[in-house]
């Protein structure tokens, strides 16, 4: 079978064309086209299939992570977006919680109050209330809802979301309202809280369901013309899109729930970590994804990706209550600007230069000194062998833009450009302690694996920052997350609220809900086309003491609920609560609150890296001259430039050393031991304090 991995970054689009039969791939980076990503992508895959002599007709299916959904919400172009709720709860979306994510600023920016996705005159109230148990106590104002539809219309809403109080037990009010406003506005995206997030707490649910309906038109017509010019091209092979879950979604699916993509691109990079990681034997990684203009941070455990909790699950800063990979974020990239803020304080990013005009040394008209001019000056990048010698850089026009920054700091250039990377580091290795030692984990229990553009250019300095002592780079760092997509399964999600406590708990309802769910997705896969015996269905279940304010997620048993298979999910909330808090009340009460069931349709993908024997003796093609910091001083090395394909299987070097290939440079510092493994990893050990 061939398939093909495209993710889209914000500078470059990388693509893996794969036979998984044979495990053969070729891999290919093209310039992304923001304007028009599937412009980018087409372009892209054309190139990748010239490249490996396949016609792009023989594809069978395309694997694809997409940054349109979040780049909407990064900047805040979506939909213009109305909503009908109901009447006296308008303003829910603008009110939040008393919680505020700074406790004791008095100054903060609080995004649903200061770029809210629904403005307050796009909000509208109609009369219709439920219960808290899904009892219809007044009726739906069904000409109402008409009412405000029209005048929706009239302002040049392009999507809209009704949200109502209790759906999450009874949607039907909801499910009535969309259909009159589909037949009002056929050509509006129309979706309920109750299809993007069936869960008590009704900010969070209407925010959730505001963000789909806020990127939904762009999303739906992103996948509907990137599909058409597919077709164009002669592929015919299916489509499937990375959501945040860290599974795959059809065409159909993403279309419906846009907010699923929100993490789409990001989601596959961990992922791509994570296979990487394990065919190597390493099951406690962090991994760092560094493109041009963030840094992506996940955190791997025996093996399993991290989940974002209702605490920290975030998009932007708003909340979000969708199943997520826990993913952190930060503006540190190649394209980050180095600059003197207003209180004379020297600042790496997170403005960043992007992929037009980017940094000063492509040559695009860049005139800012960005990390890729620093790491320029400093020699860890080689000038005429960028992307394999594609593209080469402007060394004379990094100097000039590092020096004139050098002149206003009063500094050397070397001492600016280390500076800058140092800076950018200390962000990235601070980013890293808020997932890991903020929560109990020490770092140095894990292995750092870096990818992405500029991922190992930084992975050995920043583990060093963290007390780290091994570092892994995969084979093809710079399309690690088009490697991920190509280890996913297709995964759809359901839940329902319950809140059922310990000792009254109705096992048969609980049953029925799981029941009910399992019907729920098996009739996706049915229309996917996936033989039932490439399902799984996961269960789980969101806990807490009664009276806590958030829940732990828990396995539940397959099968028949019985009254033993729940005494093994009471244990493992006391366990997992004493895990995290370091204390558990077993004598307390508890309270289940949501049940969800995740299901798992199994695809061909990757299974197993190509065996790696390399060259007999490392090709060193030139060497130059470095400035890394040793013992708080710099200094300069005369440091080989190596082919990195050429560095023989499990044979040991010591550093520094520039490794080259297509897609990425590999920095390796003095004080550091590297190597490349069996699978064609690249190892770095750190022996002495670097």
């Amino acid at each position: 079978m061939i398939a093909l991995g495209v993710d889209v970054g914000g500078t470059f689009t990388d693509l893996i064309l794969a036979d998984l039969r044979s495990g053969r791939v070729t891999i290919h980076k093209t310039p992304s086209t923001p304007l028009n990503p599937a412009e980018g992508v087409v372009g892209g895959i054309k190139e990748v299939c010239e490249l490996s002599g396949i016609e792009p007709g023989r594809i069978e299916a395309i694997f694809h992570g997409t940054t349109v959904g979040t780049n909407a919400m990064l900047v805040h172009d979506g939909a213009v977006t109305g909503m009908i709720t109901n009447q006296g709860f308008r303003d829910i979306l603008h009110i939040g919680r008393h919680q505020r994510p700074q406790h004791y600023s008095i100054m903060q920016d609080l995004p649903w109050q200061s770029r809210p996705l629904i403005q307050r005159r796009f909000r509208k109230t109609v009369e219709g209330r439920l219960d808290a148990k899904g009892a219809e106590l007044v009726p739906l104002d069904e000409e109402a809802v008409a009412e405000a539809a029209r005048d929706l219309g009239e302002q040049c809403v392009e999507a809209i979301l009704v949200g109502f109080l209790f759906s999450y037990v009874n949607p039907a009010h909801e499910q009535r309202a969309a259909e009159v406003v589909r037949s009002i506005l056929p050509d509006a995206f129309v979706t309920t809280s109750a299809e993007v997030s069936p869960q008590f707490r009704e900010f969070e649910r209407f925010t959730t369901a505001a963000m789909s309906a806020f990127i939904g038109p762009k999303v739906r017509r992103y996948v509907r013309e990137l599909s058409e010019e597919l077709r164009k091209i002669g592929v015919s092979g299916e489509l499937r899109v990375m959501t945040s879950s860290g599974g795959l979604a059809t065409p159909e699916m993403i279309a419906e729930r846009p907010a699923t993509t929100l993490l789409s691109g990001l989601v596959a990079g961990v992922r791509g970590g994570a296979w990487v990681g394990s065919h190597a034997g390493m099951e406690r990684l962090v991994t760092l994804d560094i493109g041009g203009t963030s840094a992506d941070i996940g955190i791997i455990r025996d093996g399993r990706l991290a989940e974002a909790d209702a605490r920290s699950a975030r998009i932007a800063d708003f909340p979000v209550m969708l199943p997520m990979i826990d993913i952190h974020t930060i503006g540190a990239g190649g394209g980050s600007i180095a600059h003197i803020d207003r209180g004379k304080a020297f600042r790496v990013g997170p403005q960043s230069a992007g992929a037009d005009p980017g940094p000063a040394a492509y040559k695009r008209g860049g005139d800012v000194p960005t990390v890729t001019d620093a790491n320029l000056v400093l020699g860890r990048l080689v000038a005429d062998n960028f992307l394999g010698g594609r593209m080469s850089l402007d060394a004379s026009a990094s100097a000039r833009v590092i020096g004139d920054l050098a002149q206003r700091l009063g500094r050397t250039p070397e001492e600016t450009a280390e500076g800058a990377l140092t800076v950018l580091n200390s962000n990235m290795a601070n980013a890293i302690r808020s997932r890991t030692v903020q929560k109990g984990i020490d770092p140095r229990d894990f292995t750092l694996c870096g990818f992405g553009g500029a991922g190992p250019l930084h992975a050995a300095e920043v583990a060093a920052m963290l007390g780290m002592k091994n570092v892994l780079i995969p084979p093809h760092p710079g399309i690690t997350s088009a490697v991920g997509l190509l280890t996913a399964d297709l995964e759809y999600h359901a839940l329902r609220t319950a809140f059922a406590v310990k000792g009254t708990l109705d096992v048969a309802r609980l049953q029925g809900l799981f029941d009910d769910m399992e019907a729920e997705l098996q009739a996706i896969f049915d229309r996917d086309r996936v033989p039932p015996g490439k399902v799984r269905m996961l269960r789980q279940a969101d806990l807490r003491y009664v009276g806590q304010g958030y829940e732990l997620k828990i396995d539940v048993p397959d099968g028949v609920v019985t009254a033993a298979a729940l005494e093994q999910v009471w244990q493992a909330f006391h366990d997992r609560h004493r895990k995290e808090y370091g204390h558990a009340f077993e004598a307390n009460p508890i309270e289940i609150v949501t049940v969800k069931v995740r299901g798992i349709g199994r695809v061909d993908k990757l299974r197993q890296p190509l065996a790696y024997d390399g060259a007999r003796e490392p090709s060193k093609v030139g060497a130059g001259r470095c400035v890394f910091r040793v013992n708080d001083v710099l200094e300069t090395f005369e440091t080989p430039h190596i082919e990195r394909t050429s560095l023989p299987a499990e044979k040991r070097y010591s550093g520094p050393a520039i490794l080259l290939q297509t897609d990425t440079t590999t920095v390796v510092p003095p004080g550091w031991t590297y190597w490349t493994d069996r699978h064609g990893n690249v190892r770095m050990s750190r022996n002495r304090e670097a």
